[in-house]
């Protein structure tokens, strides 16, 4: 058999990577007027992000321990490595390793330190690490390598949904007087940080775009462009990142999702860069 690779919801994996390696992804919830959704499994409203209040949930202890017994079952006993979403988005990490400890050490939980494909990307390391046949700790290895080739980088639309999260680091002491602007954040040590104050949408996105080339370099990368109930955005944007990288080739396109969507607010576009080992 071969060590299982378990993930969360918010990776936002596409359904043929997730098929491809046999990634397991456990659902993070929306509460929607007191109803529990599931991430992935559940219908949600049209108008999610219109409705003042939403909010959202982690993976609970149990419910990741069942995933991780079911895993952990079709490894054959090899191993488990579970990836997450960064421990200080979301308490989901922390209920991974608490569920973790069930299993004599057969489950290595590892934080992303971030979240969306900066998530997925990680789990995809570790992934076809372990199709190649890689011991459990040379996954682990191999997913806490690539959680340092991942780089993040968002432009919102609106800042009433970040400034309700809570989820958002250093930039939080000007939101309240920042309605004007287009912030472009970042991931940094596993926080969403503020990396540039822009006036207008556009040089936002312009901003993110030179960013992202100055992170890949002469190097390699992998690529994903992702939005908040904006297709004809993100496809705009991976359009111009192929033609400003073409040696990456094109980026993997997926929405944020609920959970990530419910903070982040309509609108929003995403980039994830996953520089290849030696780039």
């Amino acid at each position: 058999m071969a060590v299982a690779v378990v993930t969360d919801s918010s990776a936002r994996l596409p359904a043929d990577a997730i098929a491809e390696f046999g990634i397991r992804v456990a659902p993070l919830h929306v509460l929607v007027d007191g109803t529990d959704l599931r991430d992935g499994i559940d219908a949600m409203p049209a108008d999610l992000y219109q409705r003042p209040q939403v909010s959202t949930a982690g993976a609970s202890p149990a419910e990741l321990a069942v995933a991780y017994r079911a895993a952990l079952t079709a490894s054959g006993g090899d191993g488990v490595v579970a990836v997450h979403l960064s421990t200080e988005l979301s308490s989901t990490l922390g209920a991974a390793e608490h569920a973790a400890r069930e299993f004599s050490g057969l489950v290595r939980v590892v934080d992303s330190r971030s979240a969306a494909m900066g998530t997925g990307f990680v789990a995809l390391a570790a992934a076809s690490a372990a199709r190649d046949g890689v011991d459990l700790d040379g996954v682990v290895a191999e997913a806490r390598k690539a959680v340092d080739g991942v780089h993040a980088l968002i432009v919102v639309q609106r800042l009433e949904n970040l400034r309700r999260s809570g989820r958002i680091g250093t930039a939080a002491s000007w939101l309240g007087t920042a309605l004007a602007l287009k912030p472009l954040l970042q991931m940094d040590g596993g926080k969403l940080v503020l990396a540039q104050r822009v006036r207008t949408t556009s040089k936002a996105i312009a901003a993110m775009v030179e960013q992202v080339i100055e992170v890949v370099g002469e190097g390699r990368a992998a690529l994903a462009v992702q939005h908040v109930d904006n297709p004809s955005g993100a496809a705009d944007l991976a359009a111009t990142l192929t033609g400003a990288l073409p040696g990456c080739g094109a980026p993997v396109v997926t929405d944020l999702g609920p959970v990530l969507g419910v903070h982040l607010g309509p609108g929003a576009l995403g980039v994830v860069v996953a520089k290849a080992a030696g780039s």
